[in-house]
């Protein structure tokens, strides 16, 4: 039998989560390796869940909060193989290529700020993720206002001169 659960991601507004899927129990010191190396300042909770042998969640990272929102992630989606990570003081777009460059990753499905959801189907062997609802739906088209509020934005926060 097949079912469909969505499974909400409970974390504070001010998190940024990323969620993947990884093949290799090694996956959890290379991801922290990734992160440390391209983005020292960033604060960090990492959960990985293994899909064989022990089939235990991994748990990494270098703030308390943080990982205890990646291992409740983890433990609510129980999809084998999938990582999460929890960041502060960073961006995913800080560390997402160094993490896509990590041989053992197979996929990323999301990386946002957004209320989140993951679609997971479930069968008698275990479950799969399967997509995540990221946000809201779109309720128009912008407008030369929000050109400029988009264009403002990016610069206050550095990422355009």
């Amino acid at each position: 039998m097949l079912e469909f659960k969505t499974i909400p991601i409970k974390k504070p507004d001010d998190v940024n989560v990323i969620i993947g899927q990884a093949h290799f129990i090694k996956s959890v010191e290379d991801i922290y390796e990734a992160i440390v190396q391209t983005g020292p300042q960033i604060k960090f909770g990492l959960a990985f869940s293994e899909s064989s042998g022990a089939c235990l969640v991994r748990i990494e990272g270098n703030d308390t909060e943080l990982k205890e929102i990646a291992k409740n992630a983890c433990l609510d989606i129980a999809s084998g193989h999938c990582f999460i990570l929890a960041l502060r003081q960073g961006y995913p777009i800080n560390i997402l290529n160094a993490l896509k460059m990590i041989s053992e990753v197979c996929a990323i499905y999301c990386a946002t700020a957004n209320p989140l959801e993951v679609v997971v189907a479930q069968t008698s062997s275990g479950r799969g993720i399967m997509g995540v609802i990221d946000g809201a739906s779109p309720k128009g088209v912008e407008k030369e206002a929000d050109v400029r509020w988009r264009k403002d934005l990016l610069r206050k926060i550095g990422y355009k001169l």
